[in-house]
């Protein structure tokens, strides 16, 4: 194997940022090529802009086509509230509708709506809740293979969007059992909600980047926000259109009775197509995925391209150099932080991890600097969803929607508390990177542990769990006993291999 083979497959270099290197320094340009560096410096933001503005109006359109394509079995399995009674399935359900409309947003909005209107309760929601924390990160992971073409940067942006998912799994696995067993986010939300005094606040759910993005999506689709959670709720037919297809309706009298009916299309590329939602949403995704990928090939393009020299240094420095001295540990504490804003800001976990992505695979970021952005996105999102609860129409609605939006919120604190303060505690990024290394000797594996984690593995689950729990306990229980004891043996092979058998 050559140098190369070996550097890109040494865990220890691969996942570290690269040092940039100043070849043309600003002392020792000349007037002439201080401008030129300047104006081209002007040029590659704007570019850099545009494109960042693209690449999110593509992530919704992509998830407008996601809900076009299966909004309505989503709601339609929302709907099934026996099977919704089950923990486990549940969680499924949630993982895998958030995966199917690539948007936790509307999968969690599905459930407040259902908790809100008595159909759903807060207990049974939980689950769901957190199946869709995992499904959400789904995004990213899809974004990394648009780094496909050259083995280290792609092994490197895979590893920086699965931390995402390790976080999320491995939360999952401790909190869900003791959910079960106890109640305790129930239980810790329901005090917090009866001891403050709620008010409604139509207004605690400002727009920020949507304000922007709106003008490009909105001509091009716009969906009935209410279609799929009318479905979930059973109060829309069968054949009701996910599309938003008519802008204002006219009242007209039929025997008697008024009936309201369309007036007025609205003004968007699809409103007067004909064709069924599936076939819109196929249409979109396809285009939305072309976009997507251009817009990344570009963006890692220009990146490069301006992320050298001075610039890089100073960005390198920023981003990866610790506060000084005793100071020093707060450092990844305050990158939680300026994750949760941002997400805040944009109104969108998945794009703000999806915008890190391309950045790690260039290794300007390193994995152990993503890690705290993404958790910080993570409690983001739910802040979001707390905002959005406060828009409730009644105190009752409120206070339900609001305790379920704090168990989202409470889930993602108290798998910070697990996982992060501790450094030894912090699994997901070894994790992560061994993923990483995998997926640098083999980029087919990063589509099957896609396809195996979203969809292959949270299918067998949920019908495990329809089977009862004896079968799912013994179908489920060795293959879990054999993969902790190849985990032991691989952790005393690496550690400690006098306590094994002399072969």
């Amino acid at each position: 194997m050559t140098d190369k083979s070996n550097k890109v497959f040494n865990g220890n270099n691969l996942f570290q940022a690269e040092s940039p290197n100043e070849n043309h320094k600003w002392r020792d340009m000349n007037r002439k090529d201080r401008i030129k560096f300047i104006l081209m410096l002007i040029l590659r933001l704007i570019g850099l802009l545009a494109l960042l503005y693209l690449f999110v109006c593509s992530l919704d359109l992509m998830s407008s086509g996601f809900r076009l394509i299966g909004g309505k079995i989503t709601g339609k399995v929302f709907a099934e509230g026996a099977i919704l009674s089950n923990p486990i399935a549940g969680l499924m359900i949630g993982l895998l509708t958030t995966v199917l409309v690539q948007s936790s947003s509307t999968s969690t909005s599905i459930v407040v709506s259902m908790v809100s209107s008595s159909i759903l309760p807060v207990k049974r929601a939980i689950p769901i809740i957190m199946g869709a924390n995992i499904g959400t990160s789904v995004t990213n992971t899809l974004v990394a293979l648009t780094q496909s073409g050259k083995r280290e940067e792609f092994s490197r942006a895979f590893a920086g969007a699965t931390v995402h998912d390790m976080f999320n799994w491995l939360t999952v696995l401790i909190l869900l059992p003791i959910e079960i067993a106890s109640n305790m986010l129930y239980h810790l939300t329901n005090a917090i909600t009866k001891s403050i005094n709620l008010k409604r606040n139509p207004n605690s759910n400002p727009e920020f980047l949507t304000v922007i993005t709106k003008p490009l999506t909105e001509r091009i689709v716009q969906l009935d926000k209410k279609a799929i959670e009318s479905i979930a709720l059973g109060n829309a037919s069968a054949d009701i259109s996910l599309l938003k297809r008519y802008c204002s309706f006219k009242n007209e009298s039929d025997n008697g009775t008024f009936i309201q009916v369309p007036d007025k299309y609205c003004s968007f590329l699809f409103a007067k197509v004909q064709w069924a939602d599936w076939l819109i949403g196929l249409v979109l995704l396809i285009i939305s995925i072309i976009c997507l990928c251009l817009c990344l090939f570009l963006l890692v393009k220009i990146l490069q391209s301006l992320l050298k020299g001075t610039v890089k240094n100073i960005i390198f420095k920023v981003v990866n150099t610790d506060f000084p001295g005793m100071f020093k540990h707060l450092t990844p504490y305050l990158a939680i932080l300026v994750g949760c804003i941002l997400t805040i800001l944009v109104q969108s976990s998945s794009i703000f991890t999806s915008t890190l992505t391309p950045l790690v695979g260039l290794g300007i970021i390193t994995i152990e600097r993503v890690y705290p952005f993404t958790i910080g996105s993570n409690i983001g999102t739910t802040i979001t969803g707390i905002m959005a609860a406060l828009t409730a129409t009644s105190e009752k609605d409120l206070r339900n929607s609001l305790q379920i939006a704090l168990c989202h919120t409470f889930f993602n604190i108290i798998g910070i508390l697990i996982w992060f303060p501790i450094p030894f505690m912090r699994f997901p990024i070894p994790m992560a990177k061994k993923l990483g290394e995998i997926t640098a000797k083999y980029r087919w594996f990063a589509v099957l542990y896609i396809v195996c984690s979203f969809f292959v593995i949270p299918l067998i689950v949920f019908g495990l769990s329809l089977a009862g729990w004896y079968v799912f306990g013994g179908v489920l229980g060795p293959i879990v006993l054999i993969i902790i004891l190849i985990i032991l043996i691989n952790i005393l092979q690496r550690y400690k291999p006098k306590f094994l058998p002399a072969p």
